[in-house]
């Protein structure tokens, strides 16, 4: 698991801190059309977050006065992207440029030959190169990590500073004994969207990192070296039981939007997804101080990381397109440090381009996870989301009132026959 922890990210937040918003955010469905010539040069750029439509927009405008060329945004909540992305990149009219998650979506769409090689292209000299492996398989850059996201729960510091906390929990006990405080106080202590998939398993990250006997732990579940009825993945099931108390009513039923209200309505301290629903949160109209505050999952001697980050929404040209001229072209604007930092200051995102100047209140306010040690999201270690289903279900079976070794047995039979 790579650790975020490098000096020279430091310059990317030079005045200015890091947040994002992720990797695997749901939100209504749509398209866009930004002019109304939607003949030859029309380019269709396929992604899932609608939530950065508006940004895009005013990206877009410029680009077309620059180029001559209009964009068209075709926008898929985030599950159907993850699920029918593929299939419609395939046709080549939809998604002459598009995006694509971390790990399995990304290497099925690269290995059925969809993803044009990037590899020497100039633009990647606009990027980090620590920060885009992401985009690289067999040796080949296929697309470029445009997010850098924290998958850590977002913390109201307003109702945290109310519990009498004056600093993060370093242990288990400690996180337990905070969610007591936040609870009499009457409001849930953490908001988690356990009724949507793509959501639901961010919290996982952060359960795992310092619970799991190696940083590729959640892979080899997958390979069959580990299971999820060994013992590590058992204490993981089994801290889900004791936050039981602690989620919001009806927690495995609730949706990402449901718990995003929650949170910025002030009615929970946390939301467990992570800084990828800070613009979000601020669309909602809450005007307290956030941070990023992760259950530590160990005694604090025992505790490897801080947090956990992950690099996603990666940028691609679509092989099957006509069009890939003008796609590449998109996506060179779209590295310009000057365009990311209006798309990183637009949407409270960080994102993985050199020199960009950040100057939203949020994204300072986050500055100091630049430099904490995270580890990278073992979520999208998996390669197989039947696997990587079956693991997050038996969390939110647990947080159901399922028995840890009940959900472990049944979620290990399911990955035996996926395998």
């Amino acid at each position: 698991m790579t650790t975020y922890h490098r000096r020279n990210l430091l310059k990317l937040a030079a005045g200015a801190g890091a947040a994002s918003f992720l990797a695997a955010c749901a939100g209504p469905g749509g398209s866009t059309k930004t002019t109304a010539d939607t003949k030859a040069k029309d380019l269709s750029f396929a992604h899932w977050r609608a939530e950065d439509k508006a940004v895009f927009e005013q990206i877009i405008a410029d680009f077309q006065k620059v180029k001559g060329i209009a964009v068209r945004q075709d926008i898929s909540p985030s599950n159907d992207y993850q699920s029918t992305a593929l299939q419609k990149l395939r046709g080549g009219t939809i998604g002459d440029s598009f995006t694509a998650f971390r790990g399995a979506q990304f290497l099925d769409i690269a290995k059925a030959g969809v993803s044009t090689d990037l590899t020497g292209q100039s633009l990647l000299s606009k990027y980090e190169p620590s920060l885009i492996t992401a985009g690289a398989s067999d040796g080949k850059q296929y697309g470029v990590p445009y997010q850098l996201v924290f998958n850590t729960p977002l913390a109201n510091t307003d109702l945290i500073s109310k519990a009498g906390l004056g600093e993060a929990p370093k242990d288990w006990q400690g996180f337990l004994a905070l969610a007591d405080k936040l609870k009499t106080q009457g409001v849930a202590p953490i908001a988690w969207p356990g009724g949507d998939a793509a959501n639901a398993g961010q919290l996982l990250n952060i359960m795992v990192v310092n619970n799991a006997p190696a940083d590729d732990a959640l892979g080899k579940i997958e390979t069959g070296e580990y299971k999820v009825t060994d013992d590590w993945f058992l204490t993981v099931l089994k801290q889900y039981a004791e936050l039981r108390p602690y989620f919001q009513d009806s927690a495995t039923g609730t949706s990402s939007d449901a718990a995003l209200a929650l949170f910025a309505q002030g009615k929970a301290a946390l939301l467990a997804t992570g800084s990828f629903q800070v613009a979000g949160v601020r669309k909602l109209g809450a005007t307290f101080p956030i941070d990023l505050l992760a259950p530590i999952t160990t005694t604090a001697d025992k505790a490897r990381y801080e947090g956990v980050f992950n690099a996603t929404f990666i940028l691609g040209v679509n092989a099957k397109s006509a069009k890939q001229d003008n796609a590449r072209a998109w996506i060179e604007h779209l590295s310009d440090p000057a365009v990311a930092g209006v798309y990183a200051n637009g949407t409270a995102q960080h994102v993985t381009v050199k020199d960009v100047e950040y100057t939203n209140a949020d994204l300072k306010a986050l500055a100091p996870w630049l430099t904490r040690k995270t580890a990278l999201a073992p979520r999208f270690q998996f390669t197989n989301l039947d696997i990587r289903g079956a693991v997050e279900n038996a969390t939110v079976a647990v947080a159901g009132g399922k028995s840890p070794e009940q959900a472990a047995e049944e979620a290990q039979k399911v990955i035996d026959q996926k395998k």
